[in-house]
């Protein structure tokens, strides 16, 4: 035992202070009150070690921290000893005082036996609010040289190592902090929309957790591979169903705000229960950048858990070729690498499609999904049109068949009918699905939407006609924008040649649990209660519907939807009758959100006198960056959409110009930007949504994971005396209740108080509507020419000039982003910026004054 690792009251069971004091007041050392023995007969019991906690910041050179302790929490248990300790929940650091705030002491029999101890106590240690040097301490004792009692006092010089620092996940303080946010300021997309209603708690039906779910689809994949399992497909009678609910059901209904945490409550019961089901569409279009921008949450990790979950029925993803899951092209090598990813984290079926039906821009997609070898290419034609109407000879049956025999050319193991809108009806879906079948001999899978109320007989017109595969959704998110009831076409098909062999009584027993599911997403329903014909007229694909509809209350333009639905079906008409599908759709949306919203007209749009700041995806679409459709885009338009950005259109296949991604250069720069490690499928997220995946990853930084909250705590809190219990890993549960608010504070902050698993814990927020009070922007004046107004409300993004530059007239000054549409705001005239009245980040209105030009 080396001397200077012990501490001396420890080891010797001598009372020092007491002693020292005796010793004041005149008694003998060795006497008969102090009965210290002599040096030669004090015996020494093991290793005693000593860390003096401080709020001393290892991180910026041990400068003491100071302010608030929100939580403090001390070790305790056997050999463990705390001195000088005055620290507690609630105290004040100042910066004044030593930053001291207890003496650990560990002890045991030997060296290691108190490093242990050391270690344990340190761990136990809960300070929050202030930096301590706990994490110093904690790498010290590790370290191998300090245990085997080998340091010097160049120790902490010469091993660098000591200050690597593991980040403190501190999990339950974040997540505390994100429920007083929504408590306090609550959530921008439930805002206003909430009526405080009790809401459910959703039962998962009963199934036997301990037996092994029966073979499904997937094992057949696995086993056989995705040819045979194509052909083993088309050999079918009965009409395989795929169910969408985990998907495209939720993105037509609810605005793809269905979490993670619903879908794997029900996830096991599904693997369980319905095992026949052909695969589940539970990935791929708006949920991958949905899930971060507005769920908070990985869309990785809802692909991994829940294949966890459900192993044994195939899942699928919607891809859209060349722009994988975004809104615009990527470079061949970032789809490539896409697949590559999804297949590794178990994706099983990729259904490709191109958003002008342009087969050239589907075949890398195709090729990347082919060259898995385990994955399934299902490659989809986009209908539009009405192939029974001899006035819409654009898309007519030939068109499919001959896009089909092309898909088929190119390797797709699957074929997909892919109706976006609805407007397959029953009888063109007979002709349609005939020829289909006779043309091809791959097999054939329908997608639809029930917005006309009609399409449950188009999948039983399909399935007559000899379609293999039909998408549906469960009933309770089944209809309307959504597709067609997958439990009433499983109970119409029994007993006739198609029987879908799904047991109608244990769907039933699924779709209970979504009826109470769904109603904690009410604030996201738009009231759509039936079909309607109206989707003839506006061709507006149901997963568009609702999320158009945000859009549009997000403008204030909620009472002017049908307005909105006619400049749709006039933006399409304008573009030439186009296919409408991400993200062509989204082009068409947001030029019809433009024109409503600044009053245009077709007469407007067209004239080239008219000095028009159009939305970026349009501006972008006309340069050719989605691609061409079927006799290419008007002449006249995209000259005048292009002269007004100053752009000019681009040559051949999008992708096929844009430079290869060097993803190890891009993860190295990602592990900078972000300050942490990074995976591969950080790199490709970042790729794809540079901006959404940088909030996301903030918010994680910021509050830990939310995806752990069940959803009424996530959307809307906590009411005062409600407690929850939050799952935060297998095992590990935090059990918090929302006890009281303090009032607001002069520096705009509210203190709110939580019970975590029965200890106090407060936390400080700050209270928004306080701010709000204050930041207000001016108006411009429509008279003034020196006035730059913003042309519609949202956010700033990308402020590309500063007071004192010169400007030209149609250069872009910043761009303003409501939802997902981006719209660049270009200079009126030439001149210098005089003053520039807003910074990225900023919100604004309709009319506010950008910036004044002189």
């Amino acid at each position: 035992m080396q001397v200077e690792h012990t501490v001396t009251e420890q080891v010797t069971g001598i009372d020092i202070v007491r002693s020292q004091i005796l010793v004041a007041q005149g008694h003998d050392l060795h006497g008969h009150v102090i009965e210290i023995p002599q040096q030669p007969d004090i015996n020494v019991r093991g290793v005693a070690l000593q860390a003096r906690i401080t709020t001393e910041d290892p991180e910026n050179q041990f400068i003491p921290d100071y302010g608030r302790i929100s939580t403090y929490r001390s070790a305790v248990g056997f050999g463990i000893r705390l001195d000088g300790g005055t620290a507690f929940t609630g105290a004040i650091i100042t910066p004044y005082f030593d930053s001291l705030l207890v003496k650990l002491t560990a002890s045991g029999l030997h060296l290691a036996d108190a490093i242990a101890r050391m270690d344990r106590a340190l761990r136990e240690f809960r300070v929050r609010g202030v930096k301590t040097n706990i994490p110093f301490l904690e790498n010290l004792i590790r370290h191998p040289t300090f245990a085997g009692g080998h340091a010097t006092t160049r120790f902490v010089d010469e091993t660098p190592e000591l200050f690597d620092f593991q980040p403190r996940r501190d999990r339950a303080t974040k997540l505390l902090e994100y429920l007083g946010d929504v408590i306090v300021n609550g959530r921008d997309d439930v805002r206003g929309k909430t009526d405080g209603r009790t809401l459910p708690e959703p039962i998962v039906p009963a199934f036997e957790k301990d037996d092994v779910p029966a073979k499904g689809t997937r094992d057949r994949l696995l086993a056989d591979g995705p040819v045979k399992f194509a052909e083993w497909t088309r050999k079918q009678k009965r009409l395989l169903l795929t169910d969408t609910t985990f998907r495209d059901a939720h993105q037509s209904l609810l605005s793809t705000r269905v979490r993670t945490y619903d879908l794997l409550q029900i996830a096991e019961a599904m693997s369980h229960l319905a095992p026949h089901l052909w695969s589940i569409e539970m990935w791929g279009g708006a949920t991958f950048d949905t899930s971060m921008r507005f769920l908070q949450e990985s869309p990785w990790d809802r692909l991994a858990q829940l294949r966890k979950a459900i192993p044994n029925v195939c899942f699928q993803m919607l891809l859209r070729a060349s722009n994988a899951v975004g809104y615009t092209n990527y470079a061949d090598n970032v789809v490539r690498r896409f697949v590559d990813l999804s297949a590794e984290h178990g994706m099983d079926v990729f259904r490709v499609f191109d958003s002008l039906n342009n087969v050239t821009n589907m075949k890398v997609a195709m090729k990347a999904v082919l060259a898995t070898k385990t994955t399934v290419c299902e490659a989809a034609v986009c209908y539009t049109g009405d192939i029974l109407d001899p006035a819409r000879s654009k898309y007519d049956l030939d068109y499919y068949v001959d896009m089909a025999k092309q898909l088929e050319d190119l390797g797709a193991h699957v074929l997909c009918v892919k109706d976006m809108a609805g407007l397959l009806k029953p009888y063109a879906a007979t002709v349609l699905f005939k020829a289909l079948r006779k043309a091809v001999s791959i097999p054939v899978h329908f997608h639809t939407h029930d917005t006309s109320g009609v399409n449950s007989a188009s999948v039983l017109r399909a399935a007559d006609a000899g379609v293999d595969v039909a998408d549906t959704a469960i009933a309770a998110m089944s209809g309307t924008t959504s597709q067609p009831n997958l439990n009433s076409i499983t109970a119409a098909l029994r007993n006739t040649p198609r029987d879908t062999g799904l047991p109608v009584d244990l769907l039933e027993q699924i779709n209970f649990y979504w009826e109470q599911a769904r109603q904690l997403y009410y604030p996201f329903e738009q009231n759509v209660m039936a079909g309607t014909a109206d989707v003839y007229r506006h061709e507006m694909p149901g997963g568009q519907y609702t999320n158009l509809r945000v859009q549009a209350q997000s403008l204030g333009l909620a009472d002017r939807w049908d307005d909105i639905a006619d400049a749709y079906a006039t933006v399409n008409r304008m573009f030439g009758d186009i296919v409408k599908v991400t993200p062509s759709s989204k082009v068409v949306g947001d030029m019809a959100l433009f024109m409503v919203t600044n009053n245009l007209t077709e007469a407007d749009v067209m004239d080239p006198s008219k000095k028009l700041s159009f939305p970026q995806s349009v501006v972008d679409a006309m340069a050719g960056l989605i691609g061409t459709p079927p006799g290419g885009w008007p002449k006249k338009l995209r000259k005048i959409i292009l002269d007004s950005a100053g752009r000019e259109p681009i040559k051949g296949r999008p992708g096929a110009t844009l430079p290869a991604v060097d993803f190890d250069s891009a993860a190295k720069e990602l592990t900078t930007k972000l300050g942490r490690a990074v995976s591969d499928t950080d790199v490709i997220s970042a790729e794809l949504y540079p901006a959404v995946f940088t909030d996301f990853d903030r918010h994680c930084q910021r509050f830990s994971d939310t995806s752990v909250l069940p959803t009424p705590n996530f959307f809307f809190g906590l009411q005062r005396g409600e407690e929850v219990a939050v799952e935060i890993e297998p095992g590990k549960t935090l059990v918090v209740k929302y006890v009281a608010l303090g009032d607001a504070r002069d520096d705009g902050t509210r203190v709110l108080f939580f019970e975590l698993n029965g200890q106090p814990r407060e936390v400080v927020v700050v209270d928004r509507s306080l701010e709000a009070s204050v930041a207000r922007h001016e108006k411009a004046d429509p008279d003034d020419p020196s006035h730059l107004a913003a042309p519609m409300p949202g956010k700033i993004t990308n402020v590309v000039v500063d007071n004192g530059d010169k400007v030209t007239e149609g250069d872009r000054v910043l761009s303003i982003e409501a939802m997902k549409m981006e719209t660049a705001v270009y200079a009126p005239r030439n001149g210098i910026l005089a003053q520039l009245k807003v910074s990225d980040g900023d919100t604004v209105q309709a009319g506010d004054l950008l910036l004044v030009l002189k």
